[in-house]
Parts: structure tokens; C-alpha cells; sequence
């Protein structure tokens, strides 16, 4: 158990927390949640021992084993995998205690090293290391490079094994998914699921935290609130809490309404039944839980777009790559109401794509045929080491296309949460949270008409997160998105396409199925196809077996596709009415006197309509849980 008792922690000036007292219990899985530069990193480094406390005092265990991620490494000639090994400090006191009693021949005293060395499971660290790395993306032949080979984001990967590598009761993890590709996250997600001890976790994915932890401290107004349950459990809370509050009222309202029309403006279009199946469920739930997030400081929308453009970018035989190729037959069009999603492992070429796509490089072979109308909106990863660190949002702003005064740019930047004195100083004293802000701001801006987005989530605390995913629900363009963050691909894409093993495809499934095909790779993603010798004969199925399966499954789907095309044939038709009556309802004149029989009307057949529509959605839901199981 970990007590905070009447602790008072402070910032320079500033005070984070004030009178604050908690208990963690032994094995608690905790999200450690709030705004950026509320004080979570600060209360790690004071449960770390790092910084001191103000006042009060935190009471720990005797004895209890902590690991925490370093957030810096600096460049070293040891290897990688040494590297992490060094993190289990006693395995290598052992390793020293056995070279010593070798070199004196103190025959005891080896005896009594090894004895220990079986104890902690020491024949196996090395092989526990090695997985550690490829689990974290590694490939097999990065293990011996030195740490001074690899880049910022590679030497946090690094970090967050060491960290794992660490023995402990209580794990200590700021952001670990931050420069992790979605591949790299799933792996964490489950080993951090079998994981003993007590954790305490930072982080803005909200799919992580909801398999990762049973419990959540909020930061809020100075103080920690505790709730039980993950995050969706805590966002449910607070929902209920602030819906307490008659002033927040009509602003609830309003995000239910916007994420009712999202819903039936997309289920109207569903066609691919899992991926829609996985985003009803998600947007449903969002309605539920939108008043929880009322009080965000972050409230933006991408600009409408002046003209748009039905076609955009065609791709034929594309061969991507650097001196050679990564992918190649890479064919796809992209149109004004594409949402895709770029699935594969770290080094597969999805980066690589999108600055082919963005002009940012070329292709190796093949054609990519651009619109006339095309405007790109590119975020990269590093985008925000890019940004002109002199200049001031403002500026930055001013910069970009198109006349706007000084107080419409303030009034831009405020939904980003610039405000007052913010938008006049220099870039170079933000922080990491507040350049992405910035740089997803820049890209607004410009009213693209398709949106290139790598890991647009990267140093976004929660509340920024879930601002994007509304942002992007209402974007009238199109998106191609590489990111690690599950709910905004849920709540975003409608297709998705992977990478692997140098091909490009459609992947049919959702991204449940996805991460079950995950669970049948190697820790790096980089199994080798199991020769079909290597099959025994009983596993095998004779091509006659195989094929009345499939008859048997397409007799057994055949009345339940019927019934999902009956009814998505009904959502179209009530959605037509419902746009029928709206666009009656904005007409100024139906609110004359004389119009008013014909408005009551209206609004009493917009009700029923609306009524009948969520019913159908339900059944349609159904229907789709029943293919799922077949499939």
C-alpha cells in the first residue's frame, strides 16, 4: 500500500496539488489522467524520490522494488540488448560475483552466485531481453547496435524495455505508447495485462488505458479524485456527475445532437459491416459519455471546404521505397468520402506512403495522378520539430493562405486553447503538447481536402485526443491515418488497408480481427510463412471439406444478408426523409404564422422518423453480431 498523506507539491511557482491525500493498494492498475502540465510527471518524479514535496509526506512499503521510464538516454557504445539487461542491476552483480569468484577460484562463493542466479530465473534474462526488444519492434539485428545508432523515439523504445526488464512491485510508465506504432502497442497492452505488481500509468490512449487498468486519479482543481474502473468506467462517472450541473445543460445537448447526426449520417452509408458494426458501438457509446467532456478547453472544427472534389488521387502500380523497394502494386483511389487507415509493423513503409502521397518524396515506379483541386494537409511525426520555434502562433497562422484579421486568428487559436498573452509568445517556450496543438492547428488551417495524418495523437494529453476524434467525425474531406490510437481509428476510418511483408491489401476485417492476427506473429511481426510440409496431414483439409464449408456458410448467410440489405435499404430511405424535412425546417418562411400547422406536422413526423431509425439501427446491429459469429 502507498499512502499520500496531506501531501502539497509545486512547480516553481505554481502549485500542482494542495492538502492532497490517497491510498494506492497493492496491485491497483491506476490511469494517472488530466490536462497537460497539471503535475502527473511531477507526481511520478515525487514517488520516484526525485523532487521533494512541499509538505506531508508519501509512505511506501520497506523494500518495495520501483521501475520507472528514464525520460532521456543519452548516446552510449553498449549495445542495445546490453543496454537492457544492465536495467536488471542484480542479474548483472551476479554476472560480476561469478567472474570474481572464477578469477580466485573461490569455489563457495561461485556456488552460492549461481545458486542465486537460478533464484532470479538468470538463464533466461538474456532471452527475456531479446523478447522485450522485438515485442518493442526491434529487429534481430538492431539488438547488438549501439544505443548512439538510434534515434530519439527508438532510444524511449529503449527506455520502456529497460523499464520492463526492471524487477519490480511498482511499475512506473509515463506515455509509453508515445513513439510506439499501433503494433508495438498491443504487445505492451498484453504484457502489461500479466503483470504482477502495481502500475501506474500516464497516458493519452484511451483503448490502452480501458485494457490496462481497473482504477483512475484525476487530476482536478489542485486535488486527486479516485474512481474505479478503466477509463471508460471514469468518463461514465463524470458524465453523471457533471450532468448534475444545470449550467452545463444546453452545451451536453448540443455534442448529443452532433453525435446523433454523425451516426445516422454514416450508418445510412454503412457498408462494411464490421468496420461499421465496430463504429456504431463506439459512437453510441461517445453520446453516452459526451457530457464528461463539456468542460474541455479545446473546441475546434476544420474549416468547411470551399470546393469540393469527388476525386483526388489515383495510385497505379506504385513502388515505394528508399535504395530499394519497400512495397510495390501498390493500386488505390482516394475520393472526397475516403477514410482509410494504415495498418502494418514499424519499417513496413506506411510513413513512407504518406510523404509520397504529400510530395515530400517520390516513388520508386508507378503513377500517382493528383487532382487538379487536391489541397494536402500533412501532419508527420516530426512535425512539430519543424515548426518555426521564433515565430508566434499568431505569426505562424499569418503566415498561411488566406486574409484574417488578428482577432479571427485569436478566436481560431482559442479552440486549441491559445488564449490571451499564449498566441503572442515565442514557440520555443512551449511545451511538446502544445507545438503538436500547434502544428494540427497550421494544418486546419488550410482547408485541405485530404488529410495525411502520422501519429496525430504523439504528446496529446487526453482531452486534445478526444477534441481530434470529434473534429475529424465532422471533416468533410477525406484521411489516410497511420496511428496507434484504436478509439480515433474507430471513431474516424471507415477502411482499412495493411502493409506486410512488402504487400499492399485490403484488410477486411476490424480492428479486434486485426489484433487477433497480431496474437499469431512473432514478438518483431517478422514470422516467416510455416513451410506447408512443416503442417501435419490432420490439420489439413481435403479441397472437397473446404469447399462445402464454404457452401454451408453462404446457405447459412444468406437470409441474414438479406435481412441486413432490407434494412439498410430502410436507414437510406428514413435518412432521405430526415434530409428532406431539415432542409424544410431551415427554410426561414416555415416559421410564418400561417406555416404553422404545416411546422407542427413537421417536427411531429421528424420525431417518429427519428424514432423508427434508432429501432432499425438496433436490429441492424443484431444482424451484424450474427455474421460476425460466423465468420
Amino acid at each position: 500500500m502507498i499512502s499520500l498523506n496531506n501531501i502539497m507539491l509545486m512547480r516553481g511557482n505554481q502549485i500542482l496539488l494542495r492538502h492532497v491525500s490517497l491510498v494506492i493498494h497493492k496491485g491497483q492498475r491506476t490511469g494517472i489522467i488530466g490536462r497537460n502540465g497539471c503535475g502527473k510527471t511531477s507526481l511520478f518524479r515525487a514517488l520516484s524520490g526525485d523532487i521533494p514535496l512541499e509538505e506531508g509526506e508519501i509512505e511506501m512499503p520497506n523494500g518495495l522494488r520501483r521501475s520507472s521510464m528514464a525520460q532521456e538516454t543519452p548516446g552510449s557504445d553498449r549495445s542495445a540488448l546490453d543496454f537492457v539487461l544492465d536495467a536488471h542491476v542484480e542479474f548483472r552483480q551476479l554476472e560480476d560475483a561469478i567472474k570474481q569468484a572464477e578469477i580466485s577460484g573461490n569455489d563457495l562463493a561461485l556456488a552460492e552466485s549461481f545458486g542465486k542466479l537460478e533464484e532470479i530465473d538468470g538463464y533466461d534474462i538474456s532471452h527475456r531481453a531479446e523478447r522485450l526488444l522485438s515485442g518493442l519492434g526491434f529487429a534481430v539485428d538492431e539488438f547488438t547496435r549501439p544505443v548512439s545508432n538510434f534515434s530519439g523515439g527508438w532510444r524511449v523504445r529503449l527506455n520502456l524495455a529497460a523499464a520492463l526488464m526492471c524487477p519490480s512491485d511498482l511499475l512506473m510508465l509515463d506515455e509509453p505508447t508515445n513513439h510506439l506504432d499501433l503494433e508495438a502497442t498491443v504487445w505492451l497492452e498484453q504484457w502489461l495485462q500479466s503483470y504482477q505488481g502495481t502500475i501506474l500509468l500516464i497516458s493519452h490512449d484511451r483503448t490502452f488505458l480501458d485494457s490496462v487498468i481497473n482504477n483512475v486519479i484525476s487530476f482536478d482543481n489542485g486535488g486527486l479524485d479516485s474512481y474505479k474502473g478503466n477509463y471508460s468506467s471514469y468518463e461514465r462517472q463524470r458524465a453523471e456527475r457533471m450532468a448534475l450541473q444545470q449550467a452545463l445543460f444546453e452545451k451536453q445537448q448540443r455534442r448529443k445532437s452532433e453525435i446523433q447526426n454523425f451516426v445516422r449520417r454514416f450508418s445510412a452509408k454503412a457498408t462494411k459491416a464490421k468496420q461499421a458494426q465496430s463504429r456504431l458501438k463506439e459512437l453510441h457509446r461517445m453520446e453516452e459519455i459526451a457530457p464528461a467532456h463539456v468542460d474541455s478547453p479545446f473546441r475546434f472544427k476544420f474549416p468547411e471546404l470551399d470546393d469540393p472534389s469527388s476525386y483526388l488521387i489515383q495510385m497505379d502500380s506504385l513502388t515505394i521505397g528508399f535504395d530499394k523497394p519497400l512495397v510495390d502494386k501498390i493500386e488505390l483511389s482516394v475520393r472526397s468520402e475516403s477514410r482509410f487507415g494504415l495498418l502494418g509493423f514499424n519499417g513496413s513503409g506506411k510513413s513512407t506512403l504518406l510523404k509520397i502521397l504529400s510530395g515530400q518524396m517520390q516513388q520508386l515506379d508507378g503513377d500517382i495522378i493528383r487532382s487538379k483541386k487536391l489541397k494536402i494537409g500533412y501532419f508527420a511525426q516530426h512535425q512539430v520539430d519543424e515548426l518555426d520555434q521564433q515565430a508566434t502562433p499568431i505569426e505562424l497562422i499569418q503566415k498561411e493562405e488566406g486574409y484574417a484579421t488578428e482577432q479571427q486568428i485569436r478566436d481560431y487559436l482559442g479552440g486549441f486553447d491559445f488564449r490571451g498573452t499564449r498566441v503572442s509568445e515565442t514557440i520555443k517556450n512551449f511545451s511538446g503538447g502544445e507545438k503538436a496543438r500547434l502544428a494540427l492547428a497550421k494544418v486546419a488551417w488550410q482547408k485541405p481536402n485530404l488529410l495525411l495524418l502520422d501519429e496525430p495523437t504523439n504528446h496529446l494529453d487526453l482531452e486534445m485526443c478526444h477534441a481530434l476524434t470529434v473534429a475529424l467525425q465532422q471533416y468533410q474531406g477525406a484521411m489516410v491515418v497511420v496511428s496507434h490510437d484504436r478509439h480515433l481509428l474507430v471513431n474516424t476510418v471507415d477502411e482499412f488497408y495493411s502493409i506486410h511483408k512488402g504487400v499492399f491489401a485490403e484488410f477486411k476485417g476490424d480492428l479486434k480481427d486485426y489484433e487477433k492476427w497480431l496474437s499469431t506473429q512473432t514478438f518483431s511481426g517478422f514470422e516467416e510463412d510455416v513451410p506447408e510440409e512443416t503442417v501435419q496431414p490432420k490439420q489439413k483439409l481435403a479441397k472437397k471439406e473446404k469447399r462445402q464449408q464454404a457452401a454451408d456458410l453462404r446457405e447459412k448467410l444468406a437470409p441474414l444478408s438479406k435481412q441486413e440489405k432490407r434494412l439498410e435499404a430502410q436507414i437510406e430511405k428514413i435518412q432521405a426523409s430526415l434530409n428532406k424535412i431539415e432542409s424544410s425546417l431551415a427554410d426561414e418562411g416555415m416559421y410564418l404564422d400561417e406555416n404553422k400547422n404545416k411546422l407542427n406536422k413537421l417536427i411531429q413526423e421528424q420525431g417518429a422518423l427519428k424514432s423508427k431509425l434508432v429501432s432499425i439501427e438496433e436490429e441492424w446491429l443484431e444482424i451484424q453480431e450474427e455474421i460476425a459469429n460466423y465468420s
